[in-house]
Order: C-alpha cells, then structure tokens, then sequence
C-alpha cells in the first residue's frame, strides 16, 4: 500500500507496519480507516493518556470513574449524579454552529447512555481578542450553537466561562459539559456481553458527515482544514430528544444489558468500546444500517459520526 494513503489518514509509517503485524496481512481500506480513527489522537489520548492518568479517579462516592460513557458519583439515597465533559475544539473552529452544537448533542448521548436523564449543560470556551472580526464570528457561532442544541432539548445552560487570549486566535476551544441525574439501579454500561445477543443501532439515519472526524480533530489546524469542512457531524437535536426518552423508557423497562454512545469514530469505536469491555467480538452487517444518503460505501457507513 501507498504511504500517502495511510498518513493521509493520519497513521505513521511504525503504525501502518503494527497494523500488518497484528492482522498477519495488509489492511483493505476499511480496516485501514478502522485503524486510522481508532489510533487517532481524539480516540487514543496517545499524547496526553500519561498526564490523565495522574488525576485522581477513586474514590468511596465514585460509581464509574474513566473507562465508560460518563462519570458516575454518589449523592445518597439511592441517587448519582453523572457527569461528562469533552472538547469540540476542531469542528468549532472550521463551522462553529455545528461544531459546537453536537458537541452538546455527543455528551448528552453520553449522560443518557448511562441510564440518566440529562437535565443541565455546561461551558468553557476560549477565543483570540474580539476586534478581530473572524473571532466575533467564531463566538458567535458557538454561543449559538450551544444554546439551540441545548433549548431544543429542553436543556438549560446553567454555568460557563470564556477567556479571552491572542494564542487561541485561530483555534478556539469549545468545551462542553452535561449533567444526569440517575437512580443507581438504573445504572448502564456500555459492555456487548452475552455471546448470540442482538445489537440494535438507533437513532438518526446515518450520512456522509462526520467521517474521519477523529482524525480530523487529531490534525494540527492550518488554513487546509477549511478544506475538511464536511468532517463536521450536522446534528439533529429533535430526532435526539425522542431518542432520549425511547432510551430511558428502554433502561426502565430493563430490556437492554448495556448502551453505548456513537460519537466520533461512528460505529467502528460504539462496537470495539462495547465488545472490548465485555472481552467479546461483534458481527456487524452493513447492509442493515439505515443511511440517508445513496450510494454509500461499507467504508464510509463505518467511519460516519452521524
């Protein structure tokens, strides 16, 4: 296979050559896609897994800590709060309204595919100086886009903060955060467990928007990334709010034995996250994926965020 090929979609020349060592073979372009999101930085934390893991994760009142959908803690009674934040940083800073808005979206599938009902978004955000014009655009953008995902979902904002430096000039920051409550016996996890179960993919139709997103926010931003501008997920916050009370009605009803959330990376990180955890594999057939959009390869049904 052609080097541009697999570092176009971001893998290394070493990692390109432990993937023909793990399969025995050389990748098709499926797998190659596969392997290219799920080794990216927005999926691997290749960079920064180190310094994570010296923040403190245990403790009595911590129910969940990294390793699932969403933060779990304790607050008496039988109650948890959950808890998820996480950066839209790369699709805010090429098409801030949707960059920004299924940020909100992804982490409130996060705090529902755990089993509680979100009730409260959150923010952070950092921008360069206003008198520049294109920073007036970018935060404008994401201040709205914010605020619709969240009101169409019945979702108040209810804290947030925003600075103000030269060095994020090109390249804000979008971090969003959502918050559930939840009844511990609620609790769900997203483990594929139980060899012959079903797997149902809900939700929207999926398209061409969002593919290699993870590899996308992986990149350095640079006036090319205008280019990449169809790698931003377009959202759909009405069909997101049915899907929010058909899953809570499904936990309740204690119909499932776990839920995943498929953000970035789309259906290949849902089904290895979910299969890798219960320790099993996961037969997928394509052809049952509902898509809006004719013509779509088993390549890019795969790779789709939406």
């Amino acid at each position: 296979m052609e080097p541009e090929i697999y570092r176009r979609m971001g893998l290394t020349d070493a990692e390109f050559e432990k993937v023909k060592a793990i399969l025995g073979r050389e990748p098709n372009y499926v797998e190659l896609g596969m392997f290219a999101v799920m080794w990216s930085e927005h999926c691997g934390y290749k960079s920064s897994r180190s310094v994570l893991k010296l923040f403190p994760t245990k403790a009595p009142w911590v129910l969940q800590g990294p390793g699932e959908n969403a933060g779990i803690v304790d607050i008496g009674d039988g109650q948890a709060v959950v808890f998820k934040i996480e950066s839209h940083n790369h699709p805010s800073a090429i098409e801030p309204f949707q960059g920004a808005a299924t940020g909100v979206g992804g982490i409130v599938r996060d705090i529902f595919a755990m089993g509680a009902r979100p009730i409260a978004v959150l923010n952070s955000l950092r921008f360069g100086p206003l008198d520049d014009s294109r920073t007036r655009y970018l935060m404008g953008g994401v201040v709205g886009g914010i605020a619709f995902y969240g009101n169409c979902l019945g979702l108040p904002t209810v804290a947030g903060e925003v600075y103000f430096e030269p060095s994020y000039a090109c390249n804000p920051l979008v971090n969003v955060m959502a918050v559930g409550l939840i009844e511990q016996k609620n609790i769900r996890r997203g483990t594929a467990a139980g060899v012959g179960n079903a797997v149902m993919l809900i939700g929207a139709r999926t398209g061409r928007d969002g593919i290699h997103g993870a590899t996308f926010a992986s990149e350095e931003l640079s006036e090319a990334s205008e280019e990449r501008r169809p790698s931003v997920q377009v959202g759909d916050p009405f069909r997101e709010k049915l899907l929010i009370e058909a899953c809570l009605e499904i936990i309740n009803e204690d119909l499932i034995i776990g839920m995943q959330d498929m953000g970035t990376a789309g259906i290949t990180s849902s089904s290895c996250e979910m299969a890798a955890r219960a320790g099993t594999g996961m037969e997928i057939d394509i052809a049952l994926v509902p898509r809006r959009e004719e013509g779509m390869t088993p390549y890019e049904v795969m790779l789709s965020e939406s």
